[in-house]
């Protein structure tokens, strides 16, 4: 970090916030988060994250940032207490699928032969994915970003344009929150809800997911516990966990393996994914060295494409300063 170098505030210290600020700090930008909730207590940290590049739009942007932030998984996977670690993704469908837009840079990408699945559902794909332990991965980052020496201010940030006044750069990594600070009526919640449960004896670590809208649900086994998932409600602001979600997640589940038929529940959680038609990183110009970066709207695929949204992100800051 250089003292000379312009100061960057960075709204919302969800994992799109921590990720850039830890970018721009080690790219010698003085950083700044404000943020209205701190981990453990944003979306990010609720989430059964790993890395999956679907759920908004599928264009080369998408495929670009998701493959920039798997490489950087790749690395943080060998660093112990990231909270990272490589394994097997398994997904299926009810039906034959043409192969996703991520096959030909997912490591190991393979299709499972029809009928020769162990769940009910007879087509999919199998790759290796950076599973992600939300709760430990968050923390590595806000240890990171602290200790490069940016600063994490809880604050309920009430305009972005007043903040230009104080800050050279903004960067609007607000999540839902961008509804009304960045005045986006398309921006809405989606809410999903998980549950922490023992983990049974002898699972492997592989995930297991189902994509199907009606049948969606995944299993993410880590260290002592598995990540039971999820929903997906749109508008619904609502941050109390559910029976009726619960019964249905553990239903799911069940049926993609029947040891969680009825499973020690450790902790319900609920989160508000940040719903709109394709991600807003875009920047918008206030004069000419001051301005308001937007990176919002990453669906559920948060996680997935953060580093890489991060990277455009500070490219953007330098062409501001060239």
């Amino acid at each position: 970090m250089h003292n000379n170098s312009p100061q960057i505030a960075v709204v919302g210290c969800g994992v799109s916030g921590l990720t850039c600020g830890l970018s721009l700090l080690e790219n010698g930008f003085n950083v700044k988060i404000l943020a209205r909730e701190l981990p453990p207590k944003t979306t990010s940290d609720v989430a059964g994250a790993f890395w999956y590049p679907h759920g908004i739009e599928t264009g080369e942007k998408v495929r670009t940032w998701s493959k920039i932030s798997l490489e950087k998984f790749q690395a943080l996977a060998e660093i112990p207490g990231s909270g990272i670690s490589m394994t097997t993704l398994h997904e299926f469908f009810d039906r034959q699928v043409p192969d996703s837009h991520w096959a030909d840079f997912a490591p190991d990408f393979k299709a499972i032969v029809s009928g020769k699945t162990v769940t009910p559902w007879k087509f999919g794909y199998k790759y290796t994915s950076a599973k992600i332990d939300a709760p430990m991965y968050m923390k590595y980052l806000k240890h990171q970003f602290l200790g490069l020496g940016g600063i994490i201010q809880q604050e309920n940030v009430k305009s972005l344009g007043e903040l230009t006044h104080q800050y050279s750069i903004v960067v609007n990594c607000s999540g839902v929150g961008a509804k009304e600070l960045a005045h986006d009526d398309r921006v809405y919640p989606i809410r999903g809800q998980v549950l922490l449960v023992r983990k049974p004896t002898d699972l492997p670590s592989d995930i297991f997911y189902v994509s199907d809208p009606s049948s969606y649900c995944y299993i993410i086994p880590h260290k002592n516990h598995c990540i039971l998932g999820s929903t997906k409600e749109e508008n619904n602001w609502s941050l109390k966990p559910d029976e009726k979600a619960t019964q249905l997640i553990i239903e799911r589940c069940a049926k993609l393996n029947p040891v969680f038929a009825n499973p020690e529940i450790l902790e319900s959680k609920v989160g508000l994914r940040p719903g709109r038609y394709s991600v807003r990183l875009e920047l918008e110009r206030i004069s000419q060295k001051s301005a308001i970066i937007h990176n919002y709207g990453h669906g559920s695929i948060g996680h997935t494409i953060a580093w890489g949204c991060a990277k455009e992100v500070v490219m953007l800051v330098r062409e501001i300063f060239e």
